[in-house]
């Protein structure tokens, strides 16, 4: 397994979560007694988390999608990419020594060219200053370092940090991977990483609930992937936005720990802050293999505090009408009767079973033939996933087969990585032609050099990964990633066209005998020999810190130390220009691409000229480009940017629904604040962006009638009245002054509390942290 604690340091963090599990136990006592009623798990594990006093007033306080909670966290993680800006911001607010136990993960940055050993090596010469910052940084403020290497951070953070009953944020959206494990887990922007780690409670709009009721049993080739593809089918990519997705009923006991994560894991792909199954045995037994049994021990004494109060169930199944009581919405599904399923391209929701999926390709002229096959990831990694990935490519191989295509494996750690190497799962995927990357991101992030296909081509690529927006694999919009399982990957990738169903459809053997897949046998979820421990890929912090200096080069193209966003100036937006009018679809991918930019993600100069590149333009229907109105000359949207700030013109952003959904970069919050935006109006957001731009200082509101979006023209100016008289749910002013001298007024929300607020007016979250430090 692998492990970065001594005995000693198991035991010590065996008395922490002791100690968590005590508060909490009182905390949702005394809530209990004052509201009378059964509980779900979130419930419990936020008042647990609550960084105040459970008092009479606390129930009327707790209104679901209203009301923002205060809450004292147990862990942040961070990756490498975002760990850069949050440290810097960590360091510009002039801290010391994180308060909550944090660790570095360096797993984005190693790009996908040959093999994993192969890229592993280049990545750490290329990234060598990123990575010796993040090192001696770690070393110094108190923050467990993983190596270039380790794994993936959500897979890295299942194997030795979450723990039932827990509450932790990560710099990446896929947090909520830790869920599978009975942890609420939420993505959240570097700046709230920051400030929990500066000792500061978290603030979090108090969640919406939505049920999730499982029963019966997978079999054949569904798997827990094809669960959460058919929750995003039926909750589109924006249904979750601010609820939590609890599991719960005999379903659930019947997935593994890993499996139940998978489905975490792609809860951020609805929008969901975060996704959660309560403890149960399955939980227990990965705790004790990866070498956690006394957590497992005090999690099997405290159960009742780790799951759903079992009158919840009950009431639901007399009732359905009773689920209004404790959720916004409820979904039943039987595991018994669920298809495996296909979603794609260009968006997660967009899902039918496999059966289905030949007609699709007929009827929207999707490319059949698939390019490359892909499993493994954060989403899809596990023991149990390349087990079952095993056997299918076991199958072939028996029959003399190879996959039609090239089939890339990622192991999400090196301990996935080294076991399956024991185990022989390795040997049977490279025996249908397989070839191992590095345990990290890769191309599920778009870190994947693809030198085979020329620009423009369209094509159509198959994974087991959670994402799938335009552009985000390879960088080539015109790629389309259709998402299922891994073991259905190995399948498409033996027949080589989407319209494969291996549930129907014939396969030739190398002795030109027909023959049809089996479905994967029942996998192992824990190796029988145990997992594979694996040695020096941890950094523990410095025993003297002070010894320690941040390296940062002052000539460095990778990393600029920060400088402080000025206060807002106590006036009213005049007459601002729309630099966008952004149309459609605008993940924070959009407003701020990966691939080849990922590596100026400490600079935030540099990583400002990727500003909405990957945008489509609502006014002239173009992607990245707008018009300049300093000279009407159409120009790429991060160079007009930053000629609007050298003249000292203030800008603004107008958003479509759901603006900003995805991942958890901050930068799409903070390139637009350090070219000059002061505001962001959208029909809708998704919530990280939205708390990352207000705590960035950019004023973020929404159309108070969503029709108003339309009104916008090109050489509008936008001025928006009110500012000064700022207060929660009090609407604001806006005037379109349009270019033939009329105007027409509008209203706008925002969803600001009374601490927000004072981060608009101080110029950002980080400048109040910065005066308030001790």
């Amino acid at each position: 397994m692998t492990k970065q604690n001594d005995s000693t340091d198991t035991q010590s963090t065996s008395l922490v979560i002791a100690e968590i599990y005590r508060r909490l136990h009182d905390n949702i006592s005394r809530f209990q007694s004052l509201t009378n009623r059964p509980l779900t798990i979130s419930e419990k594990i936020l008042v647990g988390h609550l960084d105040h006093q459970v008092g009479p007033e606390l129930e009327s306080n707790l209104t679901r999608g209203k009301s923002y909670v205060s809450l004292k966290l147990d862990r942040v993680a961070l990756q490498d990419v975002t760990g850069q800006m949050t440290l810097l911001q960590f360091m510009q607010a002039g801290l010391q020594r994180t308060k909550v136990p944090t660790t570095v993960h360096c797993d984005h940055l190693i790009q996908a060219r040959v093999e994993g050993e192969q890229d592993t090596r280049a990545a750490l010469y290329e990234n060598s200053e990123v990575y010796q910052f993040l090192e001696s940084a770690s070393r110094k403020y108190g923050i467990g370092f993983w190596k270039p290497g380790a794994g993936i951070i959500h897979q890295v953070v299942l194997e030795n940090y979450a723990f039932p009953g827990g509450l932790m944020i990560g710099t990446d959206s896929h947090t909520p991977n830790a869920g599978g494990l009975g942890m609420l887990a939420i993505g959240v922007g570097g700046l709230d990483a920051a400030e929990v780690m500066a000792g500061l409670p978290w603030e979090l709009l108090y969640p919406k609930r939505i049920g999730v009721h499982l029963t019966g049993k997978l079999k054949g080739w569904t798997s827990p992937k094809d669960i959460i593809l058919h929750v995003a089918s039926i909750l589109t990519v924006a249904g979750g936005t601010n609820a939590i997705i609890e599991y719960f009923g005999p379903g659930c006991s019947t997935l593994s720990c890993t499996g139940k994560a998978t489905i975490t894991n792609m809860g951020a792909e609805i929008g969901a802050t975060t996704s959660i199954f309560p403890y149960d045995r399955k939980m227990g037994e990965y705790l004790a293999a990866t070498g956690r049994s006394e957590i497992a021990e005090l999690a099997n004494r405290h159960s009742n505090i780790l799951q759903h109060d079992p009158d919840i169930e009950r009431e639901i199944l007399q009732n359905r009408e009773n689920a209004s009581n404790y959720y916004d919405q409820l979904i039943e599904l039987n595991l018994s009767e669920l298809e495996p399923y296909i979603v794609g391209p260009h968006t997660p929701d967009l899902a039918r079973p496999v059966s289905k999926m030949a007609f699709d390709v007929k009827r929207n002229g999707y490319v059949d033939e698939i390019s490359v096959a892909l499993i493994g990831s954060c989403t899809n990694s596990s023991y149990e996933d390349m087990s079952r990935a095993a056997d299918v490519a076991e199958q072939a191989s028996e029959r003399g087969l190879k996959t039609r295509i090239p089939l890339q494996v990622t192991p999400g750690s090196e301990m996935i990585r080294t076991t399956i190497e024991r185990d022989g799962q390795m040997d049977l995927l490279k025996m249908i032609g397989a070839n191992v990357l590095a345990n990290a991101c890769g191309p599920c992030i778009g870190q994947w050099q693809r030198s085979e296909l020329k620009t423009g081509v369209p094509n159509s690529i198959v994974t087991s990964y959670n994402r799938n927006f335009p552009g985000r694999n390879d960088g080539r919009r015109e790629t389309m990633n259709f998402i299922t399982s891994p073991e259905m990957v190995i399948a498409l990738a033996l027949g080589g066209r989407l319209s494969f169903n291996p549930l129907n459809d014939e396969l030739v053997a190398s002795d030109g005998s027909l023959f049809k897949l089996e479905p994967p046998k029942i996998a192992p979820e824990i190796p029988k020999q145990g997992l594979s421990y694996v040695a020096e890929t941890y950094v523990a912090p410095a025993s003297h810190p002070e010894s320690i200096s941040v390296a940062i080069r002052n000539d460095s193209q990778r990393l600029q130390k920060l400088e402080p966003f000025p206060p807002w100036d106590g006036r009213d937006f005049e007459d601002l220009v729309i630099l966008a009018m952004v149309d459609g679809k605008c993940t924070t991918d959009h407003i701020s691409p990966a691939g080849a930019w990922l590596m100026y993600r400490g600079h935030l100069d540099k990583i400002s000229d990727n500003l909405l590149l990957g945008a489509m333009n609502s006014f002239n229907g173009k992607i990245g480009v707008g018009k300049n109105v300093l000279n009407n000359q159409i120009a790429p949207f991060p160079e007009i940017a930053r000629m609007y700030r050298n003249q000292g013109i203030k800008w603004i952003i107008i958003g479509d629904l759901n603006y900003g959904e995805g991942s958890s970069r901050e930068h799409a919050a903070m390139s637009p604040r350090y070219l000059g935006c002061v505001a962001v109006i959208a029909r809708s957001f998704a919530r990280i962006h939205e708390t990352n731009l207000k705590k960035q200082g950019v004023f973020a509101a929404t159309f108070a009638n969503k029709s108003d979006y339309a009104k916008v023209l090109e050489d509008d100016r936008i001025s928006i009245h009110g500012l000064s008289r700022l207060e929660p749910g009090r609407p604001l002013e806006c005037i379109l002054h349009h270019g033939n001298q009329e105007s027409e007024t509008i209203l706008l929300q925002h969803s600001y509390n009374e601490s927000q607020i004072e981060w608009f007016r101080m110029g950002s979250a980080l400048n109040i942290i910065k005066n308030q430090k001790t």
